[in-house]
């Protein structure tokens, strides 16, 4: 790749990102992404949360170097232990290492936020982008289902529905997958509801694309920054709503160390071995607030119409 028919490593890389006129598709994309970048570092808030979840993804990735062991072996010669050099965040019922089971806990937070981030975006992005497109008695009918969806409580749904399925991660993943959905689809709407006549989208139905090659190829990538800055903002409610079907028994079973099921067991020690409940309550809190900061940050930086841009 070169500027201005110079070698990139003569001219350097910010020279080459920072370009008036990109010379290939390629720079082009590399230069929004840089710009997005030079915005999103400049906000304090959005780089909070990115650390935050930046430290849980490599919390979760380096479990098994971080701990001495999984959390799941009992020990009750070491049951309930305060804070120690041993337990940093003291031990549980069992005996089992609190810390060890927050750290092993995580990869099953992120593991719930990734298959519920995989099932709830295709569906809404598909569900709300040819209701918009196609609009008719095609757009009534699917924004009758999504209302439908959205006129449930998340929480009660997903207790329903998880009770319909049975117990566990995988239900419990499916159940909040599909009382999500409903907010993407109505996002995808409202933004090919306001391009669908512009310029570009009538020259390429002027050129004889097909309605699935303009959805995919221009109506889709449009709506992906609405998607991601309402998903991050999203995953708080998804921990939460996990975290709460943990706490019921409706999720990741025992011995997992998934934090909601964690504060269930440790609830009764409340008032006597507080840490026992209150860390996987914290862990809760910090990662959830993390993804809000997150959200936030890439809200301001992907909104086109945001005033410092």
């Amino acid at each position: 790749m070169t500027l201005d028919n110079k070698p990139l490593d003569e001219i350097g890389l910010k020279a080459w990102l920072l370009a008036v006129a990109p010379k290939s598709p390629a720079q082009a994309r590399c230069q929004r992404a840089y710009l997005a970048w030079r915005s999103f570092r400049s906000n304090p808030i959005g780089m909070i949360g990115l650390c935050i979840v930046s430290g849980l993804i490599i919390v979760a990735v380096l479990a098994p170097i971080l701990t001495s062991g999984t959390g799941l072996e009992p020990n009750l010669g070491n049951r309930l232990q305060p804070f120690s050099w041993d337990h940093w965040f003291g031990t549980d019922q069992l005996g089992r290492d609190i810390y060890d089971r927050i750290v092993w806990g995580s990869r099953i937070t992120l593991y719930i936020v990734g298959l519920v981030s995989i099932i709830v975006v295709p569906i809404g992005l598909a569900i709300g982008t040819v209701a918009g497109y196609l609009g008719g008695w095609v757009d009534n009918f699917l924004m009758r289902i999504t209302d439908i969806f959205l006129a449930f409580p998340r929480l009660i749904l997903a207790l329903a529905l998880v009770a319909a399925l049975g117990s566990g991660i995988e239900n419990a993943v499916l159940a909040i997958a599909l009382t999500t959905w409903s907010p993407y689809a109505r996002i995808a709407r409202a933004e090919v509801l306001s391009i669908r006549k512009a310029e570009f989208i009538l020259a390429a139905q002027s050129q004889g694309a097909s309605s699935a090659r303009i959805l995919l190829r221009h109506v889709v990538p449009m709506c992906l920054p609405s998607i991601i800055v309402r998903l991050t903002l999203d995953m708080a409610g998804i921990i939460l709503t996990a975290a709460g079907l943990g706490f019921l028994g409706l999720g990741a079973q025992p011995p997992l160390p998934e934090w909601g099921a964690m504060i269930s067991t440790g609830r009764q020690f409340l008032l006597d071995q507080w840490w026992v409940p209150t860390v996987p309550g914290i862990a809760i809190f910090v990662v959830s607030l993390g993804f809000c900061l997150l959200g936030d940050g890439l809200r301001d930086t992907l909104d086109p119409k945001a005033s410092d841009r």
